[in-house]
């Protein structure tokens, strides 16, 4: 159900402002969009498996704060986090 670490690794390069980057709030909401994006595929198959879907629901409030707090401090990097993940259509 979690991503690999391989996969989080990869997420981590991608978005990583600079060089050792694991904590920057762009990395934190890439790692949790695709460990959401798991959760989901799981749920489509697994419907009554109610322990993972509150694990989906505080993964997904925990993405809704950091955005917020990256909208506050910086805008355009919220802009460019945003159509780069796909969200807010």
């Amino acid at each position: 159900m979690a991503i690999s670490k391989e996969r989080k690794d990869q997420i981590i390069k991608q978005f990583a402002t600079h060089e050792g980057d694991t904590g920057s709030t762009q990395v934190q909401v890439a790692v949790l969009t695709a460990d959401i994006n798991e959760l989901n595929e799981h749920l489509r198959t697994h419907k009554h498996d109610y322990h993972s879907q509150r694990g989906l629901m505080k993964k997904i409030g925990h993405r809704r704060n950091l955005l917020a707090y990256l909208r506050r401090t910086d805008l355009p990097a919220y802009r460019e986090l945003i159509k780069e993940l796909g969200l807010r259509r």
